[in-house]
């Protein structure tokens, strides 16, 4: 059984559900399970541009014992969590907290609920970070093999452990990227949380919530049928998401019109070959190739899929010493965005997909220095990125912003690999800014290999 991000709960759940009227905030305490950071890190996989909506909030060294790790020895003092993360759902708000070996988590339920919290809450809870976070892949196993098949994954990998690939409600993840085009990790996040404000429901507020910033509030993503409305694009544009509100809008209203559940349909798509559900994504308002492939790799389970950026380009270009075939074009196209992404899929098999993230991730600014001390980062980054000279990159690519007539192939071999199944044991402590569709070529994009060739020009010693 798997739980959607945003979404109702399965009828197995909700049938053990107790009716219950509130009037006081329900906080689970914290659980664990046995989880290392190779498997899971938090701090990469929740900031790399999959998902919007996660709010970290700093812990005070009192806040910090709420996990109940156990006795205060000097082993455990530098491996308690400093931060927690949290996830509004459709009836709770998700808290998490990790350690290098253990995963905490809890849910916090509104003071009033028609539903109230379920009898399972922890159990309901657990299986949806479990569906979440895909835990049942051996992520260690797949870095393995990525590292066999190419030395240069083999290189960046032991700075970026942990990088997997999230399972999204695809509703939640198709409008995240129409809002991704052109645009970049920190704007981005504020058009969604935007969007979970003006028109989502209050879950609960910051009186209710320990450790909420003063006045906030905590929304789940909304529907398409709140978007539907054709005075949303009106309303969004004030907003400030610009031509991006038409397409929001629009999709909103043809899934409203063409399906009964249009949350379900989008869903439904997980069972259909990568090329039928591209094609499917492809017909909707302000989709193209790249961001049909970010859901399809995101949400819809088709884990070969490289979705193709600029910064996605320069990698290929910079690290993989790739050339087009024929004259070199100075903008992305079909063929190119093919070709790239057929280089990839070729390189790191069936589970491409995730491979690609975590190069992704290393190239961005803001995980330049991730892992290392001041000390180490030039001479860290320059042994890891020795690469050629850039390719001419456009401006933007206009391959975000409309909708393609033809899907553009990039599937890769249909077997996947064997991996062994991770069995995740309960703790003994059980109870205790540039994203995939951001503005190219900005100068505070710069990638870690075009830093490291501007040091090695004469007279730059830095």
């Amino acid at each position: 059984m798997r739980f959607i991000l945003g979404a109702p709960f399965p009828i197995e759940v909700r049938s053990s559900i107790k009716i219950l009227n509130l009037t006081t905030a329900m906080t689970s305490v914290f659980r664990s399970i046995q989880l290392p950071v190779a498997q899971l890190n938090l701090k990469t996989v929740l900031k790399c541009g999959q998902s919007f909506r996660w709010t970290m909030v700093p812990l005070d060294p009192t806040e910090q014992d709420l996990t109940k790790i156990g006795p205060k020895t000097e082993a455990k003092a530098h491996d308690m969590p400093t931060e927690e993360w949290r996830l509004t759902l459709e009836d709770r708000v998700v808290c998490l907290r990790q350690t290098t070996t253990e995963l905490f988590y809890r849910a916090h339920f509104p003071v009033e609920s028609a539903l109230g919290p379920p009898s399972d809450c922890q159990d309901s809870t657990l299986l949806w970070l479990k569906d979440y976070f895909q835990l049942d892949i051996d992520l260690e196993a797949l870095y393995a093999d990525w590292g066999k098949r190419d030395p240069i994954f083999q290189k960046v990998a032991p700075r970026f452990v942990g990088i997997r690939i999230l399972r999204q409600d695809p509703w939640e993840n198709l409008v995240s990227f129409i809002c991704s085009q052109n645009n970049h990790i920190s704007r981005i996040t504020s058009m969604v949380h935007s969007l979970c404000i003006h028109f989502g429901r209050v879950v609960c507020s910051s009186s209710e919530l320990p450790g909420s910033p003063l006045d906030a509030s905590w929304h789940p993503f909304p529907p398409p049928e709140a978007l539907a409305n054709p005075n949303v694009e009106a309303r969004l544009r004030e907003l400030g998401f610009g031509y991006r509100a038409k397409y929001i809008q629009k999709t909103a209203a043809m899934l409203c019109e063409q399906h009964k559940d249009p949350m379900k349909a989008l869903l439904e798509l997980r069972q259909l070959s990568t090329s039928e559900a591209r094609a499917r994504l492809l017909e909707l308002h302000g989709v193209g190739p790249k961001v049909a492939d970010c859901i399809l790799l995101m949400s819809l389970d088709k884990t070969e899929v490289v979705p193709v950026d600029t910064h996605v380009q320069q990698i290929a270009t910079k690290m993989y010493g790739f050339r087009s075939q024929g004259k070199q074009p100075k903008a992305m196209n079909p063929k190119l965005y093919s070709e790239i992404a057929t280089k990839f899929t070729d390189t790191w098999g069936s589970y491409a997909g995730w491979a690609h993230s975590v190069l992704f991730t290393a190239d961005l600014k803001s995980f330049a220095n991730f892992g290392l001390d001041s000390a180490a980062a030039v001479t860290a980054q320059e042994a890891i990125l020795p690469l050629p000279s850039p390719a001419p990159v456009a401006e933007k690519n206009p391959l975000d912003e409309r909708p393609a007539s033809a899907p553009v192939k990039s599937e890769g071999p249909s077997q996947k690999p064997v991996l062994r199944k991770r069995k995740l044991e309960p703790s003994s402590n059980s109870n205790s800014e540039v994203s995939k569709g951001e503005a190219q070529g900005a100068p505070q994009d710069t990638t870690l290999a075009e830093r490291v060739k501007r040091r090695r020009r004469p007279g730059n010693h830095a």
